[in-house]
């Protein structure tokens, strides 16, 4: 038997959730205040939309939260998604490329970036598979359609492309199956397929290339791919311990690109400093944390991946994005979760959250209770 503690979800993940949240409208609003006045004539244009993005993910958490049943864990639900975000994946590739790229689906003057949605359907369908097929995971058959899903997934995601994402998405993936209890010697199946895939497009573009060389050395080539590193560590390294003071960045003013989605975190360290930049981590280590303690307590062995799955997604992303900016790793052109500007990033890790959060309400009872 299961109990729905209604309005007995994890408060610290909620309120650490709602701590981000408003920590990224105060810098979406200071990053882009100037950029968003050249370009529009109005300095709010990007903080009313990413308002509206929250306004919009708070109202989907509230719902989730007072739906009883786990409609996620729902067959129907869970392949439906799954195909409806093979077939977003699919339209964006047919959509006007925006900056030479077809990440997103246009509409009535609404943007949305499927590949986003690929993080949460994926978990939900791993989780599933391996929970109906726990006595079959030894056999090698097992993973044939998973392999084919993510791989599929992958593609698709690459040939946007986005290369950064497909490598989070192979990532989580491969951390959902190990959790579900696949056997690690279908991992070398798994990762010899992939890594096929992954070097061919990597030297099939020159442009990611020259990020990796960037990234080795941004020195070598200081006014063309080394430039956002060199511009993101000024930024970083100029704010000290306490920084210059929210508003008063000065790589902001065109000098770093993506300063509010990609580079968000740069302009945090430029403008609050040391002292900023590590609340912001603490804030994800104990979104982690929580995360984590949710998956542990969870009343059955799907809800138990799936919580574990999406808490990493995000946790990951996060430190992706900051290993970018502090020039640890070539640029990705991934988003700090619940910071970053970008609805679309945005309404998805609310999607996931309620999905946590909804988790976190329902534990095992015993008949008596």
């Amino acid at each position: 038997m299961e109990i729905f503690r209604k309005y007995g979800f994890d408060k610290p993940l909620f309120f650490v959730s709602l701590t981000l949240i408003a920590f990224g409208l105060v810098m979406v609003f200071s990053s882009s205040a100037e950029m968003s006045g050249e370009k529009y004539q109005q300095p709010f244009y990007f903080l009313i939309n990413q308002v509206m993005g929250v306004a919009a993910g708070l109202a989907l958490l509230f719902v989730m939260l007072l739906i009883q049943k786990p409609f996620y864990q729902n067959p129907q639900f869970i392949y439906g998604f799954l195909i409806l975000t093979f077939l977003l994946l699919g339209l964006s590739l047919a959509m006007p490329a925006l900056g030479t790229t077809n990440r997103w689906i246009h509409f009535y003057g609404l943007r949305f970036q499927p590949s986003e949605l690929a993080k949460i359907s994926l978990v939900l369908f791993l989780a599933h598979y391996l929970d109906k097929r726990k006595d079959k995971l030894g056999e090698i058959m097992t993973i044939l359609v998973p392999l084919a899903v993510i791989l599929i997934a992958v593609l698709l995601i690459i040939i946007e492309p986005d290369y950064g994402t497909s490598i989070l998405v192979f990532g989580i993936c491969t951390i959902v199956l190990f959790i579900g209890g696949l056997r690690l010697t279908y991992f070398l199946y798994l990762g010899a397929t992939s890594s096929v895939l992954f070097v061919i497009y990597l030297f099939n573009a020159q442009y990611r290339m020259a990020r990796i060389t960037a990234f080795l050395s941004p020195d070598s080539d200081p006014l063309g791919s080394g430039f956002q590193i060199i511009q993101s560590k000024l930024a970083v390294g100029s704010g000290g311990l306490l920084g210059v003071s929210i508003g008063e960045s000065t790589q902001k003013l065109f000098f770093l690109p993506c300063a509010h989605t990609d580079y968000i975190y740069a302009i945090i360290g430029e403008e609050l400093g040391l002292i900023g930049t590590l609340a912001i981590l603490l804030l994800f280590g104990i979104f982690l944390w929580r995360g984590l303690l949710v998956s542990w307590r969870a009343p059955d062995a799907f809800s138990r991946v799936v919580a574990a799955g999406l808490t990493l997604t995000v946790f990951a992303q996060a430190l992706l994005n900051i290993s970018v900016v502090l020039g640890l790793g070539p640029p990705t052109g991934l988003p700090l979760p619940l910071i970053s500007f970008g609805r679309s990033s945005l309404l998805c890790t609310f999607f996931s959250l309620g999905i946590l959060l909804h988790i976190s309400q329902r534990k095992k009872g015993t008949r008596s209770e």
